[in-house]
């Protein structure tokens, strides 16, 4: 059975013009980065490389088409051989079929209402995760945080943590610090392991990247939403970004096919060779 991460996007503004007021160009050049205070133990952490052949292939494996040199998988997958590996972890949010165990087994870490009902996103049938104080973060974090580290052990060199911005659709019972604050305890948990950091999505996070510790971008419709450039001044352009209409990639493809690592994918992101795969790159 092909498990179905939820790639999404909410609708949404863009936020870009704030974000282009607010990004620095970073100032580190290099392709590696070692986590700060680490020992000579620790493992290195290696950045994607800008503009690299890229494929998004979250919602099952299949062998990587010609010229790809990264891709990007859910957890429960095998990294593909000779490929820079980026591990999907769905972080702020319980899979589907995954809320019966949250439910019994840590009922107070999904976020309830004022009625106690669990706040769903109805967009993808995900429960929120209750990241709302310090304390349930840190128990989040060590159970988000050991599906983070089995990315490690399983050979992927870095992860992306989907649902950054769940905080927006949480009715005013997350902001947008909880969710830094989260973000920043798993980016933690993933470098002492060796993965790079994937900031997913929430461009107008773009200026808290240092705060949490993000070494990249991957990016959903930042053609469509306008937020390219932001990605890519933010993270010297390594930005893997994915779009899912023609109309959206072939406007991105001519601003930014030479700076950044575009692909257009159906939006159930499937595998090759099933009905409704669609793949095109710059």
């Amino acid at each position: 059975m092909i498990f179905v991460p939820s790639s999404r996007r909410s609708a949404r503004p863009s936020a870009v013009g704030l974000v282009l007021a607010s990004v620095l160009l970073l100032t580190a050049c290099s392709s590696t980065s070692s986590p700060s205070g680490s020992g000579t133990d620790t493992p290195e952490v290696v950045r994607p490389t800008p503009h690299v052949g890229f494929d998004y292939q979250i919602g099952g494996p299949y062998k990587p088409p010609s010229g790809v040199r990264a891709v990007s998988r859910d957890r429960s997958a095998e990294p593909a051989k000779g490929m820079y590996n980026v591990c999907y972890v769905n972080a702020f949010q319980a899979q589907p079929d995954a809320l019966r165990r949250w439910e019994r087994d840590d009922p107070d870490l999904l976020l309830r209402d004022d009625e106690d009902d669990v706040v769903i996103d109805e967009d993808w049938d995900e429960a929120l995760f209750d990241i709302s104080t310090a304390a349930k973060r840190a128990r989040l974090a060590k159970i988000v945080g050991r599906w983070v580290e089995g990315c490690g052990a399983d050979g992927f060199q870095a992860v992306e943590l989907d649902n950054l911005d769940s905080y927006s659709r949480s009715d005013g019972l997350l902001d947008a610090a909880d969710a830094v604050a989260f973000a920043r305890l798993l980016a933690d948990r993933a470098h002492a392991a060796g993965l790079a950091v994937g900031q997913k999505n929430t461009a107008e996070l773009l200026p808290k990247r240092s705060a949490v510790g993000f070494d990249f971008a991957v990016s959903e419709e930042c053609g469509s939403y306008d937020e390219c450039g932001a990605y890519a001044k933010a993270y010297a352009d390594r930005v893997f970004a994915v779009e899912y209409r023609a109309a959206d990639f072939d406007r991105a493809c001519r601003a930014y096919g030479k700076k950044l690592s575009l692909v257009l994918r159906d939006v159930d992101v499937r595998p090759a060779g099933t009905k409704g795969y669609v793949r095109r790159t710059c």
